[in-house]
């Protein structure tokens, strides 16, 4: 028995000690006690009572999916090559690039084919399709500029160490020739600026690897080749396209079949 409640129906703290008083404090807090426990259940129940009101379903935010890049027009050489490459799968389900050197561009492509885009590129002073025998071997200081060469060709590339510990992704590596960043280290070469240029005419300075643009290399090209490398087309400079890649010439009677 809760004192306070008996002090409250008006019974006297000498009553409280006897027996009279305490029956008579019984029976004067009883319907009070009563009416408390009422209130307490009542409001348990009103705790446990769900709220009527659905609770407003959050609104989702729709994934922007940025739409597919299209492909600008290209000389016939590359057209060919790409669509040779699409109609027989010849990449492997890696990623790719077709390099058309005489328009000193880039063109990058994912393992299923999707085109992910263009860039520019620097290519070897020396005109030609070849690399000079045992090029891999020499100094830089003893390499001429005719040997300064891009070769062209189909190459499985992948990233690995160069000289300085710079990463690089490896086109041919017994000849030396790979794809990498714009290097800025000799400032009279302009090379940044060459390859800003509209015209391929100025594109042509490296000693036979192919510079792009170090925003397009980190932030595209990187992560394609990344886990498992790619593919490289390389299309000739002085060669027929067929003389370079002689099953293009196929790609009339493939591209018929595919329709069937």
């Amino acid at each position: 028995m809760d004192i306070r409640i008996v002090m409250s129906a008006g019974v006297s703290r000498r009553a409280c000690r006897t027996g009279f008083g305490l029956a008579l404090s019984l029976a004067l807090a009883a319907p009070q006690v009563a009416s408390a426990g009422a209130v307490i259940a009542a409001t348990k129940s009103r705790k446990a009572k769900p709220s009527a009101q659905p609770k407003r379903a959050r609104a989702k935010t729709a994934k922007v999916v940025a739409p597919p890049l299209v492909l600008p027009p290209q000389s016939e050489p590359a057209s060919r090559m790409i669509a040779w490459i699409a109609a027989e799968h010849d990449n492997g389900g890696l990623p790719y690039v077709v390099i058309d050197k005489q328009a000193a561009s880039l063109l990058l492509f994912s393992g299923k084919g999707d085109f992910m885009g263009v860039t520019p590129v620097l290519l070897g002073v020396g005109i030609g399709d070849d690399s000079s025998p045992g090029i891999g071997a020499k100094d830089l200081a003893d390499i001429g500029p005719a040997e300064r060469t891009t070769p062209a060709g189909r190459f499985v590339a992948k990233f690995g160490r160069a000289f300085g510990r710079q990463r690089v992704i490896w086109v041919d590596y017994s000849n030396s020739v790979a794809l990498h960043a714009v290097i800025t280290t000799h400032k009279s070469e302009h090379r940044v600026e060459r390859l800003l240029s509209p015209s391929p005419d100025d594109n042509r300075i490296s000693f036979g690897c192919i510079n792009v643009g170090t925003k397009f290399y980190t932030g595209t090209l990187t992560p394609a080749f990344q886990k498992k490398g790619g593919v490289v087309y390389i299309l000739p400079d002085t060669k027929s396209l067929d003389d370079v890649f002689p099953r293009v010439r196929l790609l009339p009677y493939v591209s018929a079949a595919v329709a069937r």
